[in-house]
């Protein structure tokens, strides 16, 4: 019999987890919104560690619809689906995925141990399957009745994005692109490298796509290597950012920078105002750091690591900066503490009731380092003259069951052809689907 023997310090690491009674003190609430709490940090010796544990969703379950709207099922029995794009004809393609193995470099200690522990336990560290799936609604009854594999063997894909009949895809180290025609259900084609992509150790490794409106500039989110470049700022660069890349020649520039892990990206209504969804740092306690969308200028720089929220300053960050801190822009909208934001899609095109028309649905994956939970849900922020204006609704609520362990986690979020809003779930497996009630 094989006996797993911990190290003594993982050990005492685990002891004091669970006994350092660091809590929340503020609703999460109040940590959203343009003008958030923001108390002073509360630092532990050992971080919170409140993951969830995945358990799937039983037979015949399904998350809660807010009044007005219904959700089904649209696909099941999917390997890790993260991410979503459809395509103009209205197929649906998901990136079934997972993170990168870690080199042997990678820095290690208790923290990444105990972290790495609880997103195990929160079905974070299943092998990636690496594929890219087409689902297609062909009877448009709100189900996928046919699935194919379009891509396989990638490199953790996440992001994607067509421009005329070329698929962008986002791997972990590299974006690549493949020739690509309406209703095409496999790829064959070998793809070819646009550009590398900062990679390595990926303490975020998801590296999102988002195309321009004339489609000659794709941009790419790449989030840090690290909670608050703890192992250096040598092993940041280009990382914390997004990236405009010019899809005719493959230049790249940093289009902004100080965002810690960008992830969902978005363009206002007027097509021109890009907006994201951004994972702040943690270990300053349960009610610190917000986790923030903001539409994102360009040449901004938006705090990480020195700042959070504009120039309220990171102590832990050694050298400090406080050049940059001074030009570090205020986020727009702050989504609430360790809420693991993810998903950013606009309404535009939802055929949902009066009030999801106009503003910003976000996939809340839900959070690790929070005392009691937070996110485990979809959101939806109104929008009027083109910014955040009034308090978030929820949309889709009940991925942690009674015991507090979690059915599903919601990622990407976008809207389907139909006009409906899909959500895909990587610890159920399965993309919902919600859409007015009948």
């Amino acid at each position: 019999m094989h006996i797993l023997r911990i190290p003594l310090a993982a050990s005492l690491a685990l002891a004091a987890l669970s006994a350092c009674g660091e809590v929340a003190t503020l609703p999460v609430e109040a940590g959203m919104g343009p003008s958030p709490q923001l108390p002073p940090p509360n630092t532990t010796l050992i971080p919170t560690v409140n993951t969830a544990k995945a358990v799937g969703w039983p037979p015949g379950a399904h998350p809660v619809a807010a009044s007005g709207l219904a959700v089904a099922a649209y696909a099941s029995g999917l390997d890790h689906p993260r991410w979503l794009y459809v395509l103009p004809n209205g197929d649906v393609l998901v990136a079934e995925t997972n993170a990168p193995p870690k080199p042997e470099e990678a820095p290690g200690g208790i923290k990444e141990w105990a972290t790495g522990m609880a997103m195990k336990r929160a079905g974070a560290k299943t092998p990636s399957a690496n594929r890219i799936t087409l689902l297609r609604d062909a009877d448009q009854d709100g189900v996928a009745e046919t699935r194919s594999v379009l891509l396989e063997g990638l490199n953790s894909p996440f992001g994607m994005a067509l421009i005329g009949n070329q698929l962008y895809v986002a791997n972990a180290d590299a974006v690549m692109r493949f020739p690509y025609e309406t209703g095409q259900t496999h790829i064959t084609a070998p793809g070819t490298k646009v550009t590398d992509l900062p990679a390595g150790i990926n303490h975020h490794w998801t590296k999102n796509l988002l195309a321009s409106a004339d489609g000659a500039r794709l941009y790419v989110s790449v989030g840090s290597n690290s909670n608050v470049a703890e192992n250096g700022m040598e092993i940041e660069e280009g990382r914390a950012a997004i990236w405009e890349l010019d899809v005719a020649s493959g230049a790249k520039r940093l289009y902004a920078t100080g965002l810690r892990n960008p992830v969902g990206m978005a363009w206002a209504p007027d097509g021109k105002t890009l907006w994201t969804a951004v994972n702040e740092r943690d270990e300053l306690g349960s009610d610190l750091v917000p986790d923030y969308m903001t539409s994102v200028r360009d040449g901004g720089f938006y705090g990480w690591p020195y700042s959070y929220f504009g120039q309220h300053v990171d102590t832990r960050v050694e050298p400090q900066k406080p050049e940059l801190v001074a030009r570090a822009i205020v986020p727009d909208y702050a989504l609430g503490p360790h809420t693991a934001s993810l998903g950013l899609a606009w309404s535009g095109g939802a055929k949902l009731p009066e009030p999801y028309v106009s503003g910003m649905f976000v996939g809340q994956h839900g959070s690790w380092n929070r005392d009691p939970r937070s996110g485990y849900k979809v959101i939806f922020v109104p929008f009027g003259q083109d910014k955040p204006s009034g308090p978030a609704r929820d949309v889709l609520t009940g991925f942690l069951d009674e015991r507090g362990q979690a059915q599903g986690r919601p990622v990407g979020v976008t809207i389907d052809g139909q006009g409906a809003l899909l959500v895909a779930d990587d610890v159920g497996n399965v993309i919902w689907r919600v859409s007015a009630e009948p």
